[in-house]
């Protein structure tokens, strides 16, 4: 695995499932391996969990670990080729990222979604060009169309809290106040295609995702008929793929309630977070039992520990 950007870097997914939770029980257990090896983390996009988790695997490690913000409150960059450069912005992605390869080992990079142009943002032009300039490996820490150790911690957390082996998992459309990237729910559905699971995605009309991540998956549109006997409950906000980065929706009867978690299989309720109390999800479902929103985002160190274990294991 030279680079991790979804899924399918994976040489055996069943294995880096079985490694993740072993490193849950002793996270310690590698320290060697990171010795004298710098982790560097750029950020183009605030985080909270994603920032402390992949921060704080590094180091169970043993690695040297360095933070670097761009663009917002740190080091502007520019990402577009051909432009003048008359701007506020000093200093172009093309020079930096060959330099900020020179004083690490991996590099973990964050950038969302524009919703300028689908087409720059679906050939994820900015990691792509770290991949391509950085001379070492690249480990996505959220991509304009992926966001895969969230979806990697899902996983994880799904086969933690499955009572049997072939649960009905529904990734469920949410509404919220901003037009959100679909990296989450790209990610979600890619990796569990990979599985066995019953997987359901359900939103309105209008939200239909990219075919190259739904392949011959069927949206239901009937979110009461999708939530039907269901065991997992993920629920997630994107904007339109086919009206780019539009909210065309704030439709609260998608809202996730009592009223649709009646009709399930007694279902676990998961979610990224941030969340949107009481536009995403009701008080009382994200504050009940079955919520398991803070071990899923627990889950976010061991699937970035588990990344960054494979990678370094190459470097020996």
């Amino acid at each position: 695995m030279k680079h991790f950007t979804s899924v399918h870097d994976l040489d055996n997914l069943d294995e880096a499932l079985k490694l993740a939770l072993e490193l849950k029980k002793d996270p310690y257990q590698y320290q060697s391996l990171g010795k004298n090896k710098t982790l560097l983390l750029v950020f183009f996009n605030s985080s909270l969990r994603t920032r402390l988790s992949t921060q704080k695997a590094g180091l169970n490690l043993g690695m040297n670990v360095i933070v670097f913000d761009i663009n917002e409150g740190g080091w502007k960059l520019e990402t577009e080729l051909g432009v003048i450069m008359d701007g506020d912005k000093p200093e172009h992605i093309r020079e930096a990222v060959p330099v900020i390869g020179k004083y690490c080992d991996i590099i973990g990079v964050r950038s969302f979604a524009k919703f300028e142009n689908r087409d720059d943002d679906y050939q994820e032009k900015i990691i792509q060009q770290f991949i391509d300039y950085a001379g070492v490996p690249v480990v996505s820490m959220e991509a304009a169309t992926r966001h895969p150790l969230q979806s990697f911690a899902d996983l994880i957390t799904i086969e933690e809290h499955k009572t049997k082996a072939r649960p009905k998992v529904v990734m469920t459309w949410a509404p919220h106040p901003r037009a959100l990237p679909q990296a989450v729910p790209n990610s979600f559905v890619e990796w569990m295609r990979e599985t066995d699971y019953e997987l359901v995605v359900t939103h309105p009309e209008g939200y239909e995702m990219a075919p190259e991540f739904m392949g011959d998956l069927k949206p239901e549109y009937d979110q009461m008929k999708a939530f039907e006997g269901a065991d997992f409950i993920y629920a997630k906000s994107w904007a339109s793929y086919s009206d780019y980065g539009k909210v065309l929706s704030q439709d609260r009867n998608w809202t996730v309630s009592d009223r649709q978690m009646a009709v399930t299989n007694n279902a676990k309720f998961m979610h990224c977070l941030p969340v949107r109390r009481n536009m995403i999800v009701a008080d009382s479902v994200i504050d009940s039992a079955n919520s398991i929103v803070v071990p899923e985002a627990e889950n976010r160190l061991f699937s970035a520990q588990a990344v960054l274990k494979m990678m370094l294991d190459q470097m020996k």
